[in-house]
């Protein structure tokens, strides 16, 4: 019999320790998503830089915007920040959710930008070496389902107008 009390609050003290490393975990995912954001609102390159992963990838708003993270996309932010500026967007609402073996981390989030509205980010985090490092963050605009014609249209006219100008060359 005490065995088996034993057992229990054995079992039960192992859901408490991975419930609470998950929640730890959460929290730095959650933090160096927030320092990605910081760094590039003071265009900190050394900063945003480290909170990516060596074969990160950025995926920008525009179809051809996929950029690693060497040499394409440190060229980009080299050239964005050299000012010390960057652009600014902050987290409305995130959610994160972790794999089985706590070492890979999804998450989406609303961000805001005071001059350009709200967008929407998604992205891959990694547990290295003990460090969260974001290795995918893809950034996309939110469009209301009722402006959603009016946007293909545009989204149309501007493909075509791009294929003319490409055929023209």
């Amino acid at each position: 019999m005490k065995f088996r009390y034993l057992l229990i609050l054995t079992m039960l003290f192992s859901i408490a320790v991975a419930d609470d490393s998950h929640d730890t975990a959460q929290v730095a995912i959650g933090e160096v998503i927030d320092n990605f954001h910081a760094a590039a609102a003071r265009g900190d390159k050394a900063r945003y830089l480290g909170l990516l992963a060596d074969e990160a990838v950025f995926m920008g708003t525009d179809e051809w915007e996929r950029w690693p993270r060497h040499p394409d996309f440190e060229n980009y932010v080299s050239s964005r920040f050299k000012d010390g500026k960057g652009w600014e967007y902050q987290s409305v609402e995130r959610t994160i959710r972790m794999s089985e073996s706590s070492n890979t981390a999804w998450f989406d989030e609303v961000i805001e930008s005071a001059s350009n509205g709200r967008f929407r980010g998604t992205g891959v985090l990694v547990l290295n070496n003990g460090s969260w490092r974001i290795a995918h963050y893809a950034m996309s605009f939110l469009v209301f389902n009722e402006d959603w014609d009016a946007v293909v249209e545009l989204s149309r006219k501007t493909r075509q107008q791009k294929d003319r100008v490409e055929s023209s060359h």
